[in-house]
């Protein structure tokens, strides 16, 4: 099992930025309308690209995770997914040229509601345009003809970058030889847009979000915090919750003495968690980035989602799911393998029987790395 530490360490800033000056003219098109006119994308990457150029792999992220998916020599600290990414570990540095990207729309140094709108000068803010996965899957596009890669030899990505991925392999079919898909969605459910929705109320509910015009010293801290602790409940499963809390209390040396408030460990977990992540994320990122998944459906690509996912031309691709996910359940995996086989595609379904929820691809090194490692190893072989 993989340090749980590590894996909600989300907030280190990339090392690297760069502005996309490949754009098309007057600026990045957005999905749903509008346009970006400067873009710059934070990122970081391990391993050497190749003379031939064919030997990077872009990981997506999901909504909360920076660029600093593992430590490097320019920044040490422990990356989010650590225990994957590295020399001889599932995605190999020593054989792949490895790049992440942090978000568009995001927080952690790429363009987003928080960045200055270079023809007003002031920061975007609720003026942002509309961002879907789409553009997400665009932005990495551009990043990585700035790096020199016309084709990636994998696409790989978990939650919302499982959707990127896959958005990728459909906008631009043929530019990716393999896909990795991890507890990712055709669409998003019912269940999963109401408790996005209530998050992204309970933040706007905030006096202090002020429609979005908020100032640095006087953020919804108080709405984050909640919405932080609504997601975190959801990203697990009841059983885990059970086996590592079951009913103990705080110790009481750490109990304020108010009625109400925190008394049980599970309670003091959702705190801690909440309070590492607020004072970090922007609250609009969290709200233009959350919807974005509520708004993505294969779909739109076509007729139906076979329609859109027959768009795709990859050599092979590997669909990860987890029987414990409440958010995105491993129904959905395999009704993305399937429809990827019905319209082509060939595909390794892998179900993984793990008790960490949503979450597992973070910190369940034991049951991920050896079916991700697997697959790349296969791609070159």
């Amino acid at each position: 099992m993989a340090d749980e530490e590590n894996a909600y360490t989300f907030t280190t800033t990339a090392t690297r930025q760069v502005r996309l000056g490949n754009l098309p003219e007057g600026g990045m098109p957005m999905w749903r309308g509008g346009r970006l006119p400067e873009v710059t994308l934070a990122y970081e990457s391990w391993g050497e690209l190749n003379a031939a150029a064919n030997n990077a792999i872009l990981i997506f992220t999901g909504l909360s995770p920076s660029a600093h998916a593992a430590s490097s020599t320019e920044d040490p600290s422990p990356g989010w997914w650590e225990y994957m990414i590295g020399s001889g570990k599932a995605i190999d540095t020593d054989r792949f040229f490895v790049v992440c990207a942090n978000s568009l729309g995001g927080c952690y140094g790429s363009t987003g509601p928080g960045s200055i709108d270079p023809e007003t000068g002031q920061s975007y803010g609720a003026d942002f345009p509309d961002v879907t996965v789409e553009d997400i899957a665009s932005s990495g596009y551009y990043l990585m003809r700035e790096l020199g890669v016309e084709k990636l030899h994998a696409a790989v990505g978990s939650s919302m970058g499982g959707m990127s991925s896959i958005a990728y392999a459909m906008k631009y079919p043929g530019e990716i030889a393999y896909l990795v898909s991890i507890s990712a969605a055709t669409q998003a459910l019912p269940l999963t847009i109401a408790l996005r929705s209530l998050q992204r109320e309970i933040i706007r509910s905030d006096p202090a979000w002020n429609e979005g015009r908020y100032t640095d010293d006087n953020r919804p801290l108080v709405g984050m915090s909640l919405a932080r602790k609504l997601g975190l409940v959801s990203y697990r499963a009841a059983d885990e919750w059970n086996s590592k809390f079951d009913r103990s209390r705080m110790p009481p040396e750490k109990l304020t003495g108010k009625r109400f408030e925190r008394e049980f460990e599970i309670e003091n977990y959702l705190e801690y968690n909440a309070q590492k992540f607020i004072h970090s994320f922007d609250p609009n990122s969290y709200l233009y980035l959350s919807r974005a998944m509520d708004w993505f459906d294969i779909a739109e690509h076509g007729d139906s989602i076979s329609d859109g996912m027959s768009k795709i031309d990859v050599k092979k691709a590997l669909v990860v799911g987890v029987t414990t996910d409440i958010l995105f359940p491993s129904r959905q995996q395999k009704e993305i393998a399937d429809v990827m086989r019905a319209t082509g595609t060939e595909v390794d379904y892998v179900e993984i029987d793990s008790v960490n929820g949503h979450d597992a691809f973070l910190i369940d090194d034991e049951h991920f790395s050896p079916v991700v490692k697997n697959f790349l190893n296969e791609s070159v072989a």
